[in-house]
């Protein structure tokens, strides 16, 4: 194990100090130990990048700094927090308000939680202003115009009076980025910040990151499970499993000879190998001319049109049998509405042809038939399975629409293709809060598996997986791709990813086409200057 906590650190320059911190859940009495005598240090100024897998103890310790926990089942054992010389740990709630948002900022994981969906994004800047300085309405909005530009928000003097859900998945996260560093805070915690992020906005955030530590002497505390973010960023790299610390050094000397197992683990998983082979000659599944998804702007007293919001225009590619194209771009590029289009679930102009059937011209019970043989996984598997209805009722909902088979019949079946994704059946009648990030999103693969699709939608479905889990996760999609020949849209904006799943790739920006081809010529040679800007950030 490398240099560890507060060696040879001068206590002066120490901005955040945890010792032998040990936390657990659970009440009247039975209180279970998540975490183990942890022990970091972070300098004025410095970027210490806290890795490791769902359920290492990542969270759980940066949200023990602020005391973030949820009251009553959440005890902290043993050790000490100190901020600045504050006790973190014995701050009363009026102490811990005046510090959370303003000397510490912090950005979490999943936006849409944790914006206010009843308030618009700029009331939400400016009452943060408000609070922490005193700042008047209007010059508090002017800053926060300021900031919105700053993170890469198009358009912020419009888009600041929008409301979350009217933003994309990387919009709302660089609010929240936004948000927490608007007050120029001596600590930030950053919980996964860049995970809905393109690759390009990625590097503008952490180039922004890195600017403003420099600039106002920041500490940072970066929580992650994308290494070669972590190479990017990172002075020194802590990495946790099962609750205890493992290894803690510097960032080049860790990824140059770890001394872990693990760490040895981690590094090793990135995405790897080509796309499954595939017959040459096969015949075209999905045929996408001049589609197009505009989007009407309304004004006036009589609401009339008034502009559109071109989110795809002059889409055009084919899809053959047993063959994987990838769609990648920034966020807001029109990826998702092109996925969404092609399964009509956005009304949209142009051709959608499936095996020489033209989708456009189908009612809903026309396209019935289709949707059994067109599936989509998602990318939060969170959000996209009802917590109420336990994984057998997920997996085997769309079954009871399709098909008719009896309780037995069906319960066989979802047995079956439950081992076919590497889930144990006996685990069925669970719900999905009980299973691990990886977990639910072989759930989800599994619902969509058990229609026998010809033809399956992947939105973004490993992006929020640790980069373990996204290897298995990878391998289990090529392994059913190759066994059932099916057909996969991948989007993504991970090329790492894409080039070990895609046969084809095809570039967006701004709701069109800017390059497309064979994703190996097209990663190696591309000839767009954004292709080339998107390729040399993902092999950082």
């Amino acid at each position: 194990m490398g240099q560890t906590v507060l060696d040879n650190i001068p206590s002066n320059d120490t901005v955040l100090s945890i010792e032998n911190l040990s936390v657990g859940f659970g009440r009247g009495g039975k209180v279970e130990q998540v975490t183990n005598k942890v022990s970091l240090s972070i300098k004025k100024g410095e970027t210490l990048a806290l890795v490791g897998e769902s359920g290492s103890g990542k969270s759980v310790t940066a949200n023990s700094v602020l005391k973030l926990l949820p009251t009553g089942s959440a005890h902290y054992l043993e050790g000490n927090i100190k901020f600045d010389g504050t006790d973190m740990l014995s701050c009363s709630e009026r102490q811990l308000r005046g510090i959370r948002g303003g000397r510490i900022g912090m950005i979490f994981q999943e936006p849409m939680v944790s914006l206010n969906p009843l308030h618009k994004v700029g009331k939400q800047l400016v009452e943060t202003l408000a609070i922490h300085r005193g700042m008047r309405t209007k010059k508090a909005e002017q800053l926060a115009i300021s900031w919105l530009e700053k993170v890469g928000i198009r358009h912020p003097e419009i888009k600041i009076n929008a409301y979350p859900h009217e933003l994309s998945g990387g919009e709302r996260q660089r609010v929240m980025i936004a948000m927490a560093l608007i007050n120029e805070p001596e600590l930030l915690i950053a919980d996964e910040p860049t995970t809905a992020l393109d690759v390009s906005v990625q590097a503008q955030i952490l180039d922004l990151l890195k600017d403003l530590q420099i600039e106002l002497g920041m500490a940072m505390l970066f929580i992650t499970h994308d290494l070669s973010i972590v190479r990017r960023i990172a002075d020194r790299v802590a990495v946790m499993q099962n609750g205890e610390l493992v290894e803690v050094d510097e960032c080049k000397k860790l990824f140059s000879s770890p001394s872990h197992p693990y760490t040895q683990k981690l590094i090793d998983s990135d995405p790897r190998g080509l796309p499954v082979e595939v017959k040459t000659g096969s015949e075209t599944l999905l045929n996408v001319q001049d589609l197009k998804v505009w989007f009407p702007i309304t004004g006036g007293i009589f609401k009339r049109v008034v502009s559109h919001v071109k989110a795809v225009t002059n889409m055009a590619f084919e899809l053959k049998k047993g063959h994987s194209i990838g769609l990648v771009g920034e966020s807001g590029s029109g990826k998702s509405t092109t996925g969404m289009a092609i399964l009509k679930l956005v009304s949209s102009e142009g051709s959608i042809a499936y095996l020489g059937q033209e989708l456009q011209n189908l009612d809903r019970k026309g396209m019935l038939p289709y949707r059994s043989k067109m599936q989509v996984v998602f990318q939060d598997p969170f959000s996209a399975l009802n917590p109420r209805m336990s994984v057998a009722q997920v997996i085997g909902e769309g079954l009871r629409v399709h098909a008719e088979y009896d309780e037995e019949q069906l319960d066989a079946l979802i047995c079956d293709v439950m081992k076919e994704v590497d889930l144990d059946p006996s685990a069925r009648h669970r719900y999905p809060n009980e299973f691990s990030g990886g977990q639910r999103q072989r759930i989800a693969i599994a619902r969509a598996l058990i229609l026998k699709p010809e033809f399956i939608l992947l939105d973004e479905p490993t992006s929020s997986l640790d980069r373990t889990v996204q290897a298995q996760v990878l391998d289990l999609l090529k392994s059913l791709q190759s066994k059932y020949g099916l057909t996969y849209l991948f989007i993504s904006h991970d090329l790492n990813v894409v080039k070990s799943l895609c046969h084809y790739t095809i570039v967006m920006r701004q709701g069109e086409i800017i390059e497309q081809g064979e994703t190996q010529s097209l990663f190696t040679q591309p000839n767009h200057e954004y292709t080339r800007e998107l390729v040399s950030l993902s092999s950082f």
